[in-house]
């Protein structure tokens, strides 16, 4: 397929790349002259403005978005849509909040234009060997980018979950749930570490990610990371957060869902910012392993 492509930072490169080994047509745009003259010398066509990747685009026009949350996500609609057409699809492949998804959803629908909103999931690995996607919007559209998905992600991980707001409400409740289960893992750590034993946590964590009940991803990716360092001394525990787990809530507290798990996931990364234990330091190295996010170095 032929796509517009916009965002190439760690995701969004990666994606791209993916896809230009596919055989997918893509032109770039981003601000990063680095990013994009790398995925021309992949096959990529280069536009130096939205105006111009309009129109090295046919119509209907595929552009997928991979740029961050909030006022970007709008700045780049608001700049591109006096070149819109009525049948383009627009794919918001970022973590957007839902409710803005909605909204520009159905602003982009009086032009006859098709927004859908595509929570990705698998990390830098996923996204430059195969994602996993929830797609909320119109199913004719979804139906247009399925080759898309076909080759962007891992069989079986991608689906339409849903109208509008969906997939990133999918992505968002999966954050939240990706939330707890780095916590919990932080927490055993921590115990282990406590115990007085001596146990090497990178032999138990390679031990957990075959065969047990715990075993999984992110399993492997704490092996990894006591592998550099049993201590992962190289990091401070302090944690961010991107917005995903503090949305997660706010809709339970709309819901009136209890989740006690995730709130207690997110209100101890609040408490991270002012200790530094191995719980804290496991789940901000996992957050490294499996996305890049940046940590705080020690400087003990």
């Amino acid at each position: 397929m032929k796509a517009g492509f916009i965002g190439l930072g760690k995701m969004g490169f990666n994606m791209a790349e993916h896809l230009l080994e596919r055989g997918h047509e893509l032109v770039v745009f981003d601000l990063s002259k680095e990013a994009v003259s790398a995925l021309s010398q992949k096959g990529a066509t280069v536009a130096g403005s939205l105006e111009e990747l309009a129109g090295l685009l046919v119509t209907p026009r595929l552009l997928w978005l991979m740029v961050p949350a909030g006022d970007p996500v709008d700045a780049v609609i608001s700049e591109f849509a006096p070149f819109l057409r009525q049948g383009d699809i627009v794919v918001d492949g970022g973590n957007s909040h839902y409710a803005d998804s909605v909204r520009r959803s159905a602003a982009l629908a009086e032009k006859g234009v098709r927004y859908l909103d595509a929570g990705t999931s698998g990390g830098l690995e996923g996204a430059r060997n195969g994602a996993c996607v929830m797609v909320g919007g119109q199913r004719d559209a979804y139906a247009a980018i399925v080759p898309l998905l076909d080759d962007l992600c891992v069989p079986g991980g991608y689906a339409h979950v849903g109208p509008s707001g969906a997939g990133h409400f999918a992505k968002m409740v999966h954050n939240g749930i990706e939330y707890g289960m780095m916590q919990a893992m932080g927490e055993g750590f921590h115990l282990l570490e406590a115990s007085g034993f001596g146990f090497d946590p990178g032999e138990v964590a390679t031990l957990w990610s075959n065969g047990s009940v715990v075993r999984g991803w992110l399993m492997e990716l704490a092996a990894r990371a006591y592998r550099r360092d049993p201590e992962l001394g190289y990091l401070d525990g302090k944690i961010a957060d991107s917005g995903e787990g503090r949305w997660t809530l706010e809709a339970a507290l709309d819901h009136e869902v209890s989740l006690p798990v995730i709130a207690a996931s997110l209100f101890s990364r609040y408490r991270s910012r002012a200790e530094n234990n191995m719980s804290d330091r496991l789940v901000a190295a996992l957050r490294h392993e499996f996305g890049g996010h940046g940590y705080t170095k020690n400087k003990s």
